[in-house]
């Protein structure tokens, strides 16, 4: 049986990967010259499930008020002439309530941990390599009001087993000892052991080696142009002029989901979500983060590969525009400093953004369609690299027949009809 994956992100080569070893023949089309060069490329590098929270939360639009009057805000939103932009804020909005954001949190929690989970397995099953540690993520609280809202944090890590420990200053030193000359200007931390870090670059590039080894063909340079179908079924794409054609066809173009699927009558509440980062080489091993730090004032993450920091995070909701703010290039070395001051080559450093593929709810879009051939696998947001292996993993065992291993309750587009 013959598959066409539509994506080469880090969720598409995991898709591809995971339909392999079930023996489809895939075949993944790329409209770039080669894996991971969208979102994929410059993410903040964290596999955490204990911090899968969804954004749409009590008192997130007050607090979003107050961000946008901040110098350092870790919430910016620039108005367009999109109808879709307002459309998704006021749904986000109306998921704030307590009783949906319960809800959705179950879902992310309950994929990412599975998908970490599957990760593991995949690395022992093919020794592959992304400059990956395991030593748990620290959120570094600089506040005692910080440090009494994360008793309904822990509430939330308890209720699905999550492993965590809470820190004083010594404490955050025994796990990230580059805070020493910073950690007096913090009120306490809060350490999720199990969460893991990892360039995703250098891993969805090296899986796609790895599973052009298990027969995926990749096809880059391709520009989907069209979706073909008949009474309820896809017949086939147009890439580049070019009719392909499959059995069954997935899409896993993230961000860019709602303009195919539109063709074909499927609305899909995806929206932008972008983010910023840095990449710096390691020039002070001593006032370097160990594994991730996440600042919960800024929102801002530092994450340690083998000679390199990454510092990302932030969010600004501006549509599909992909210039570079030297604001935010500001805030993300403000950040770095007054944490980690000369850990890294910040003049020097990489300057990146991309757009996560953001649903109202915070829940990616995993499951079949109205079409009987044709399945999505997108809208992960903030969690594309967390929820990889989880989501390819679990879309296959559909796709098979096979019953999933975990809950598929609230996963599919159906939510939302």
């Amino acid at each position: 049986m013959n598959i066409i994956i539509l994506g080469a992100g880090v969720v598409g080569v995991a898709q591809a990967y995971y339909l392999a070893k079930k023996g489809y023949k895939v075949t993944v089309f790329e409209r770039h010259e080669g894996p991971a060069l969208d979102t994929s490329y410059g993410n903040a590098g964290q596999i955490s499930p204990g911090y899968a929270t969804p954004w749409a939360a009590p008192g997130i639009p007050l607090k979003a008020i107050k961000w946008m009057l901040e110098e350092h805000a870790p919430l910016a939103i620039r108005p367009t002439m999109d109808l879709n932009q307002y459309k998704f804020m006021w749904n986000m909005c109306l998921d704030c309530t307590r009783d949906k954001y319960a809800g959705n949190k179950a879902r992310v929690v309950r994929l990412s941990e599975y998908s970490r989970d599957c990760l593991i397995k995949l690395r022992e099953d093919t020794g592959i390599y992304y400059e990956n540690r395991s030593l748990g993520t620290t959120q570094l609280l600089r506040t005692e009001k910080q440090m009494e809202a994360i008793k309904a944090d822990i509430e939330i890590l308890e209720k699905f087993n999550v492993p965590y420990e809470v820190l004083d200053q010594e404490g955050i030193l025994k796990v990230e000892p580059g805070l020493k000359d910073s950690v007096h200007k913090l009120a306490g931390g809060l350490r999720l052991p199990g969460d893991e870090t990892g360039d995703c670059f250098l891993f969805t590039n090296r899986l796609s080696e790895i599973a052009k080894g298990m027969g995926v063909e990749f096809k880059f340079g391709q520009n989907i142009e069209d979706i073909l179908v008949e009474h309820n079924k896809v017949t086939g794409i147009k890439a580049n002029g070019v009719v392909h054609t499959a059995d069954i066809f997935v899409d896993c173009l993230g961000t860019y989901t709602p303009f195919l699927l539109k063709k074909i009558g499927i609305k899909a509440p995806i929206y932008p979500l972008k983010g910023y980062s840095l990449t710096a080489s390691i020039i002070d091993e001593t006032s370097a983060p160990t594994s991730t730090i996440l600042d919960e004032t800024y929102k801002i993450a530092i994450t340690r590969f083998d000679q390199r920091i990454r510092i990302g995070g932030m969010a600004e909701i501006s549509g599909y525009n992909l210039n570079l703010n030297p604001k935010r290039r500001k805030t993300l070395e403000f950040v770095t400093n007054d944490l980690f001051p000369g850990g890294g080559d910040l003049p020097e450093a990489e300057f990146w953004t991309g757009l996560r593929p953001k649903t109202p709810d915070s829940t990616p879009i995993i499951g079949g369609t109205e079409y009987t051939n044709f399945y999505i696998n997108a809208g992960h947001g903030t969690l594309g690299w967390t929820q990889s292996c989880g989501s390819g993993s679990y879309l296959s065992d559909i796709i098979a027949g096979n019953k999933p291993e975990i809950d598929t309750e609230g996963l599919d587009i159906s939510r939302y009809k």
